[in-house]
């Protein structure tokens, strides 16, 4: 093992009265060997003493939120850092919602469900005549999120950008620049995306969100803007554990629970980063395989044509039959069960194509 020289290691001895000392070869006793030896053999039984769990399963399953309640119940508390990196991230995942959310809503053609719904609430006498109409909320979110038409004096009239330097969360490298840019567009837009949010017109897109395939715990988002928009807004365990930040690599934390160490590894979901699962394969204790249950109606993000569920079938079909895990547990944890339990109230899992013959 180990990557030095396989030659015998050479010293120079020290010169005597001036003439050139003779190479000395260094040699390894018996004793020093054995110790190697036992060093090496304890190394390995620490190694084979170690529980190493590997999370798999499709894109927006649920890995990293598993991946993350670990570390919150086992490993060390979140720094500053991160905590500011998770509020960005948090604003960000507002403004992909709203821009799918918005969208959907002119395909479906409710555009003048929400006109009629703007002037009913205006001709309400205890309404609030002073803060502008869910419509006039949707027009400012289009311009500046979806078709982009907002001229660049409009959507940053100073020219100093939103950031207000006393936002707790600002900025984060770590974040991306994506992620930063759309949390900088949620605090300039925060009042117009809670006014859209609470009309009835967009509770009608939201029942029909799967199409879009918007991330159902991001409702917890929507319904808080106020905190989230806030100076001081510092983000909670729930806003981490929800945050969506896309895997793109392989992830690992090290914990050790009941004096057992265990390493748990996350990896990306979609299908472009399946080939780095088999650098994670060697060694493996045991597989989690993490499904979700609330997918049975919604398609990839980078295969529309695909059901999800179908492809969750398929990928634990081959995890399972892979020569890699013949002697190696695998649990599958079906994720997701309280945004099942809602959507099936509404949704008919035989009205999908590769579902026709359900008749639970």
């Amino acid at each position: 093992m180990g990557c030095g020289d396989s030659k015998p290691a050479v010293e120079t001895a020290p010169s005597s009265g001036g003439a050139s000392g003779a190479p000395a070869v260094k040699t390894t006793t018996a004793n020093e060997s054995k110790n190697i030896e036992a060093q090496l053999a304890a190394f390995q039984l620490e190694e084979e003493a170690i529980i190493k769990m590997l999370l798999l399963g499709a894109g927006e399953s649920g890995k990293s939120t598993i991946f993350k309640q670990m570390r919150l119940l086992y490993g060390t508390e979140r720094s500053d850092e991160d905590l500011r990196m998770y509020g960005v991230v948090a604003r960000s995942n507002i403004v992909v919602a709203v821009r799918k959310l918005c969208s959907h809503l002119r395909n479906l053609g409710l555009e003048e469900e929400l006109d009629r719904e703007s002037r009913e609430n205006e001709d309400l006498e205890d309404g609030d005549h002073n803060s502008m109409t869910c419509r006039q909320a949707y027009d400012e979110l289009m311009a500046y999120l979806v078709d982009n038409t907002a001229t660049a004096s409009a959507q940053d009239p100073t020219g100093e950008g939103t950031e207000d330097r006393r936002d707790w969360v600002g900025q984060s490298p770590r974040a991306g620049l994506a992620a930063n840019n759309d949390a900088k567009q949620f605090l300039a837009h925060h009042e117009s995306i809670r006014i859209l949010w609470q009309s009835n017109t967009m509770k009608q897109v939201w029942v029909k969100r799967s199409i879009v395939n918007v991330i159902d715990a991001h409702k917890e988002y929507l319904n808080d803007i106020p905190r989230l928009s806030s100076q001081d807004y510092r983000p909670t365990t729930q806003d981490v554990l929800i945050a969506r930040v896309r895997t793109t690599q392989v992830v690992m934390e090290k914990y050790r629970i009941d004096g057992i160490d265990f390493e748990m590894y996350d990896v990306g979901g979609q299908r472009s980063e399946r080939r780095k699962w088999i650098d994670c394969f060697d060694g493996v204790t045991a597989v989690i395989f993490v499904a979700a249950l609330s997918e049975f109606d919604q398609t990839l993000a980078e295969a529309k044509r695909t059901n999800r569920m179908v492809e969750a079938l398929e990928l634990f079909r081959s995890v399972c039959n892979n020569r890699a895990f013949a002697n190696t547990p695998v649990m599958l944890f079906l994720n997701k069960k309280d945004i099942f339990a809602e959507k099936i109230m509404y949704s008919d899992i035989a009205e999908q194509r590769s579902f026709r013959d359900y008749t639970g």
